[in-house]
Parts: structure tokens; sequence; C-alpha cells
């Protein structure tokens, strides 16, 4: 993997990011781990390590709050083709009474991409501030009807996070732990932001010189909205290292394959990893992407049977549940700047080197 190797070094070279961590496994042998670069560039130079945190940004989405809500649909808490207003607290209004988990995981329930919430929240109290997000977020008129077309969008995935709430009693970060993370001993690897910094923050990966808060990010959550919200919410606030991450993906490929049956039932994670049907032309599984049929992150030789997601920060995690193959590239691109966009070509490039070094450079069909 000597190419695959150089192909690093050299993103970290010629500035796609200033630093990366690249982990590459097959079946369940990991069969390269390495870093390039630097975690942080600002306020001094610091190398980046393999254990190096990163903010996982929207690998919170599949990594947090699908796993949270694969384990209550797993147990009958609850149903992927439940609807807000069976599992929320309080009255739904009628636009979005009949908008279903389903439809929030598959990014196809009318609710926009993003919005600049921490602008009007971040003035009030801390412990007031998620109720009045629910309440804006169930006031918001949708662009679309549920199920009408496809948008991404990290409003669902804070509805989500409220569902989890709801149903469990417990904040999403507890559930998580306490189904996963400390019974696998991943809380060392994975773990909730805060609003303020991290303990020995200079060891996390930095990101943004955030033009808001006014200082280089490293070792507190980037995103705007999930640091007003305390730091986490079901679309992002999850950091993590490298083998944190490939700790539960590979938790989850040995239950899709049926190695084990321990955490969750197969055919659960079976039917989270299948593309749904829901809008035409979709790519989304729930909670989780599938590779486009052109220009996917994934690049060219990932199988159709692969399901994946990417983290605004410059973080990616891909499987191909056929060739089993698991590809976790973690970056700091957006440090000092989000402006750098470099990452969109560099991304596919080196999931194809990484295949073609596999020998699995074929066309996938």
């Amino acid at each position: 993997m000597s190419a695959v190797r150089d192909l690093l070094k050299k993103g970290a070279h010629e500035g796609v990011y200033p630093g990366a961590v690249l982990l590459v496994a097959r079946k369940n042998e990991i069969v390269f781990l390495e870093q390039a670069g630097n975690r942080a560039l600002l306020p001094e130079p610091l190398p980046m390590e393999v254990d190096t945190p990163f903010d996982l940004a929207s690998l919170t989405k599949p990594l947090a709050t699908t796993l949270s809500i694969m384990k209550l649909v797993d147990g009958g808490a609850v149903k992927p083709g439940q609807t807000l207003e069976e599992l929320l607290p309080i009255p739904v209004p009628p636009d979005k009474a009949a908008m279903t988990m389903g439809h929030l995981l598959a990014h196809c329930a009318g609710f926009p991409d993003w919005m600049p919430f921490y602008l009007e929240i971040s003035d009030e109290k801390p412990q007031e501030r998620k109720i009045l997000l629910r309440e804006k977020l169930l006031k918001m008129p949708l662009l679309y009807s549920p199920g009408r077309r496809s948008l991404y969008s990290d409003l669902g995935f804070m509805i989500l996070e409220w569902v989890v709430r709801n149903v469990t009693g417990d904040p999403l970060p507890r559930f998580l732990n306490q189904h996963f993370l400390a019974p696998l001993s991943l809380k060392k690897a994975l773990y909730f932001g805060k609003t303020g910094p991290m303990q020995n923050r200079t060891e996390f990966a930095a990101t943004e010189e955030c033009p808001w808060r006014k200082r280089v990010l490293q070792g507190e959550v980037h995103d705007e909205n999930a640091w007003a919200l305390g730091g986490y919410s079901g679309h992002a606030g999850l950091f993590g290292t490298a083998h944190g991450v490939y700790g539960l993906a590979n938790l989850l490929r040995e239950h899709f394959h049926g190695l084990r049956d321990d955490y969750l039932q197969p055919k659960t994670v079976r039917a989270f990893f299948e593309k749904q049907h829901l809008t035409p032309g979709s790519t989304w599984a729930l909670g989780w992407d599938t590779p486009s049929p052109v220009g996917s992150s994934a690049g060219r030789y990932f199988s159709p049977n692969s399901v994946g997601h990417l983290g605004f920060t410059g973080t990616s995690l891909w499987m191909d549940l056929h060739h089993d193959v698991t590809v976790i590239l973690l970056t700091n691109r957006i440090h000092p700047s989000r402006q750098n966009t470099a990452i969109r070509a560099f991304r596919p490039r080196l999931h194809d080197l990484v295949m073609a070094q596999l020998g699995l450079n074929r066309l996938s069909i």
C-alpha cells in the first residue's frame, strides 16, 4: 500500500488538508493505518498522530443517532414507519403529523438542509435552547411534502435526537454510551463534544478559525448549532479516532454478515443499510448513504452494495459490504478555513487507489 501512503502524504503537501489519518480494513483485518501532515497549523504546527481525535461532524448521524434508532427498532420500541404524531410528546402540526422516522432517516421529510438557529438560541439560557429549537422545528414551514423528494438535512436528525430522548428518557450520549460505547470499551475513542474546549485540547485535530466564536477551534465542536445546543445534537457533536470509528463500523459489518447478533439482529442492520425507494433517484438508505451512479465520493470501484457517510469537517466512512472493505478517512480539511474544498476531488481518487491496491478496481455494475 505504498502508493496509498504516498497519496495520503501528497494530500497534506498540496493543501487538500493540513493532516489526515487513513484506516483501511479488509474483512476483519486492518491492512493500512497511517497518518500524514499536521493536526493543527495554528497557533503552531502540531504533527498528526494515528490516535488523534477528530470532530466527526455528520458522522454523528449514522454512528450515534441512526445507531440509537437501530437499537430502538431492534427492540421493538419504535418502527421506521411510525409518525411524529405517534413519537413526540406534544401536538404536531398537520403538515408534519404524517412525517415518519423513515422520512427523516432517508432525508426526504421536507425540511431545509440547514438553518442558523444558533444566532437566535445562543442568547437563551442553556437549559432552554433545545426546547426552543424543537418549537422552531415543528413550526417552520416545509419545503415540500414528506416523501415528495430528497434533500440532505441536519434538521431531520435534530428531530430524531428528540425521538431518542422521548422514547428512552435518556439523552443521546447516555443512551449510546450505555448500549454501545461502554460495553465495547470505546468511551475513550468516541465521545460527544462540549460547549467549551475539552481537556488536553491540543491533542485534537483543529478545525476552523471560527468567525463567530473568534478563535481556532480545537477540542470543541465546530458545528455552530451543535455548539449552541450544549456541544451536540442528532446531526453533529461526536468526536473520535480512526480506531473508534472502526470499532462501530466493524460491529455493524459483523452483524450485517451474520457473524454476531449480540448487539443487534442482523436483519435490523440489513434493513437500515438497504437503499430506500421513498423518492425517485435518492441514494439514501436509513441514516446511511449509498454510492451515486456517477461522481460518488466512494469513487468508481465500490460496489452498489456499499454504505457510507461524509462529515463536513473532512471526515468519511465507506463500507463495501460485497467486497468486505472498510475505508475511514479523517482529515481536518476546514483548518483554518472551510473554504478549502479540494477534498471533494481527492476523496474519490483515494478510494479508487485503495481499491486498486486491493485488486478490486473493476467497475461496479
